[in-house]
């Protein structure tokens, strides 16, 4: 008998939700049978029904309200679910709430390590709740930190990647971005794509950027929001690097941005799992230079697929940027290797069955 699973999340960004939704539409190819709960606006809805996944068009839009619990439960009794799984806080907590009592096993997601401590109790409403059966983790750091937060269950936490699809990266031309900013021709393109955080680390970036000798044409985007804030530009300032330094801002057409650019460059210093803005980056064929923070390290194999460079370690940052700088046939290299290590180690048919698994596993407990 197929295996019923309820799925709980947001599809409106279609970029940014694509490698989830390839999970369910290959289970339901393996033959479970899948019930989404999002929004029926979401362009994923069309591909979701022709994968013959059953839509429902609800998303509980609170995170504690007894009606749209009372909904998710009802909708687990009369289709027989057994797995639900969750995707977001509102998802979770409702959802949580709605299996009490039922012998459906409760799965959550999370994609990140951070904000969940043990001796917060309200931790113990989402991640840490007795009643989670399993943690899909996108990566081993957000795997570890969470079985470090769990006393009990430490099993619970499972690492399995969202997988990508380099065919889906193949329609988009780069952007004459050199055009756009008036830059040189021979223009060394770096490219940071986040939205500014702390965790980010882009203050280190800028500090690497100002170790690199003025007279090489090397530039920096900096593409998302919130990026031109006092403390960045005055590190720019601090540098003379207004003119190598370009602040962009939120861009639509990032990824014929990131096309057109030599090298990603990741300054992050924590907190995060798998980047999914490096992962387009090498599904791109764009050489990778990341810190080496937990999950992320589990993209790139150094000197083979990227270069890792220690957090907060702005020399060595800028040492490895003057490397490609300085050998432009090795960062080409590298940037093939990335796409090739995303074809074969991060693809959705393997993350798909490893869910498969996860799921079997569940069901015969």
């Amino acid at each position: 008998m197929a295996i019923k699973v309820l799925v709980i999340s947001d599809y409106r960004n279609y970029i940014t939700a694509r490698p989830e939704a390839a999970i369910f539409i290959g289970l339901a190819k393996m033959g479970f049978q899948i019930h989404i709960m999002t929004y029926k606006e979401a362009e994923l809805v069309s591909e979701f029904e022709a994968a013959g996944i059953k839509v429902i068009d609800f998303h509980p839009k609170k995170k504690f309200d007894k009606s749209e619990s009372q909904k998710i439960k009802d909708y687990i009794l009369e289709n027989n679910i057994d797995i639900i799984h969750l995707f977001n806080n509102q998802a979770i907590v409702n959802g949580i709430r709605a299996s009490k009592g039922l012998k459906v096993k409760v799965v959550l997601y999370r994609g990140y390590a951070g904000n969940i401590q043990w001796y917060d109790p309200f931790s113990y409403l989402k991640f840490l709740h007795p009643r989670v059966d399993a943690i899909f983790c996108n990566s081993l750091g957000v795997e570890e930190f969470i079985k470090k937060q769990l006393i009990f269950g430490k099993q619970k936490a499972i690492t399995i990647n969202k997988g990508h699809d380099v065919n889906w990266y193949t329609n988009y031309p780069p952007f004459d971005i050199k055009k756009e900013l008036n830059l040189p021709s021979d223009a060394f393109l770096l490219i940071n794509v986040a939205n500014n955080r702390r965790m980010k680390g882009i203050p280190y970036l800028l500090k690497a950027m100002n170790n690199l000798p003025k007279e090489l044409p090397i530039h920096l985007l900096l593409v998302g929001r919130d990026m031109d804030t006092k403390e960045n530009l005055r590190i720019i300032n601090q540098g003379d690097n207004e003119g190598r330094v370009h602040i962009i801002g939120f861009k639509k057409n990032v990824l014929n941005i990131v096309s057109a650019c030599d090298v990603f460059v990741l300054s992050s210093i924590k907190g995060e799992s798998i980047t999914k803005s490096v992962i387009e980056a090498m599904a791109l064929g764009i050489a990778p230079i990341i810190s080496d923070i937990p999950g992320n390290t589990e993209l790139v194999i150094n000197n083979k697929s990227g270069l890792i460079t220690r957090a907060k370690k702005p020399k060595e940052l800028s040492e490895a940027i003057l490397r490609l700088f300085n050998d432009q046939d090795f960062s080409i290299e590298l940037g093939k290797n990335a796409k090739k290590r995303i074809e074969e180690h991060l693809n959705t048919e393997q993350t798909a069955l490893k869910t498969k698994q996860l799921f079997e596993k569940l069901v015969k407990v």
